[in-house]
C-alpha cells in the first residue's frame, strides 16, 4: 500500500498529462481505504516523501488528510515538520502554504516547530496566521523555553526589544560631546594678554634707562 501512494505522489501532472483532480482523487481514495492505509503505513510514506527532492506538490494536503484521519499521528506529524524547516520549506510557495496551514491544526503542539523558523520566516508566518501570535508568545514567555531561544526570535515575538534601536541615541549623544573639548582654546587670549604685558613692562625699562642717560650727560 505504501508503495501506491507513493507512486501517486510521483505524479507531475504536466509532465505527464494528466490532469491534477485525477490525482488528488486517487489520493483520496486511499485515505478512505481505513483498513489498507492504516497509520503505520501513512507513517512510512510521509517518511520515505519528505526526503524527495524536490518534495511532491501534494505532499502537504497529504500531511493535512493524515492529521484529518488519524490524529494520533500528531506528535510524528510534528517531526515531519521539523525536518521541513530544515528543508527550508518556505521556498515552494504552494507547499508553504499548506506548512502554515498544518502549524495552525496542531496548535499549540506546532509551538515547537514555528520556534525553529528562522526569525523573517517566523514574522511571516505570524502575519499570514495572526491567531496564532498571542498563544506562541505566552508560550515562548515560559522562563525554560525562553532562556533556550535566540535574542532575534524573541525579538520578533515583541518579549525583548531590539537592542540595536536603543543603543543609537547613545551614540548620537556621545558624537553631540565633541565640540566640549574646543573650550580649552579659548584660552589662547589669555597668553597673548600676558605677552602684552610683558611689552609694555619692558618699553617702561627702556624709558626709564634713557632718561637716565640723559640726566648724566646733563
Amino acid at each position: 500500500p505504501a508503495e501506491v501512494l507513493i507512486a501517486i505522489h510521483g505524479i507531475d501532472p504536466e509532465r505527464d498529462g494528466i490532469p491534477l483532480k485525477k490525482v488528488t482523487d486517487a489520493c483520496n481514495a486511499c485515505f478512505e481505504q481505513r483498513q489498507t492505509f492504516t497509520q503505520e503505513v501513512l507513517a512510512k510514506v510521509l517518511n520515505q516523501l519528505v526526503e524527495q527532492i524536490p518534495l511532491p506538490l501534494l505532499f502537504m494536503r497529504t500531511v493535512l488528510q493524515a492529521i484529518g484521519a488519524f490524529p494520533t499521528l500528531v506528535d510524528f506529524i510534528m517531526g515531519i515538520l521539523a525536518r521541513l524547516v530544515k528543508k527550508q520549506i518556505w521556498k515552494y510557495p504552494k507547499l508553504w502554504v499548506g506548512f502554515l496551514k498544518c502549524l495552525q491544526l496542531t496548535k499549540p503542539q506546532s509551538f515547537g516547530v514555528l520556534l525553529q523558523l528562522p526569525p523573517p520566516q517566523l514574522e511571516v508566518a505570524l502575519n499570514k496566521i495572526a491567531v496564532l501570535k498571542a498563544p506562541l508568545i505566552a508560550h515562548a514567555s515560559q522562563p525554560d523555553i525562553q532562556s533556550s531561544l535566540p535574542r532575534s526570535v524573541l525579538v520578533v515575538l515583541g518579549i525583548v526589544s531590539d537592542s540595536q534601536v536603543s543603543s543609537q541615541p547613545q551614540t548620537s549623544h556621545t558624537q553631540t560631546s565633541q565640540p566640549q573639548t574646543s573650550q580649552p582654546q579659548t584660552s589662547q587670549p589669555q597668553t597673548s594678554q600676558t605677552q602684552t604685558g610683558e611689552t609694555s613692562n619692558s618699553d617702561k625699562d627702556t624709558m626709564t634707562e634713557k632718561s637716565k642717560e640723559s640726566s648724566t650727560a646733563s
